[in-house]
């Protein structure tokens, strides 16, 4: 999404490995994890504005992490088969030399179609589920599996770009034209 707004950045694998807390709310964990990732990069590029980013899926106060396998991703759709569930994405925005940081989270609903084992094993030879929350991805294909979303799409994809667009200007971050 970054690249289709005209952004040029390098992409940098954080140093740690996402948690899962069970005493800790959709919206708190989302946020620890997109810290942890930004403050990991951080520490290598001090002098770069650091815009890292956490998705979780919840269904009935229940977070949805990633599959460890197939089976389990077939056992997350079939969960949220003809159902509504919740998409929270946190963003933390930091420079290290300056010490600035802006933080923020998008919330949207998601309604999935009525899905059968036979779609749910045709959405997987067309998706790898393993890297995702909730074993699904809403861009491309997500329409085959997805009814309807309620909040930002991008959010659902992964970066609220409606509001990241905003911080990322208040750090002094554009866009290239052209």
């Amino acid at each position: 999404m970054l690249v289709e707004a005209g952004f040029e950045f390098e992409a940098v694998s954080p140093r740690v490995q996402e948690k899962f807390d069970v005493d800790l709310t959709l919206r708190e964990l989302t946020l620890w994890n997109a810290i942890r990732k930004g403050m990991s990069v951080a520490q290598m590029h001090p002098d770069k504005v650091i815009l890292a980013a956490d998705t979780l899926v919840a269904l009935e106060d229940e977070i949805i992490g990633k599959p460890e396998d197939l089976n389990e991703a077939a056992k997350m759709l079939r969960r949220l088969s003809g159902r509504t569930h919740g998409v929270c994405s946190a963003v933390f925005i930091y420079q290290q030399t300056s010490g600035r940081s802006a933080t923020y989270h998008e919330f949207s609903r998601v309604t999935f179609r009525r899905l059968n084992s036979a779609k749910i094993k045709s959405y997987f030879a067309k998706v790898d589920p393993l890297d995702k929350a909730g074993a699904y991805a809403a861009q491309g294909i997500g329409a085959e599996i997805i009814e309807k979303i309620d909040g930002s799409y991008t959010n659902v994809v992964g970066l609220p770009m409606e509001r990241t667009l905003a911080a990322l200007a208040e750090f002094g971050v554009s866009a290239k034209s052209g």
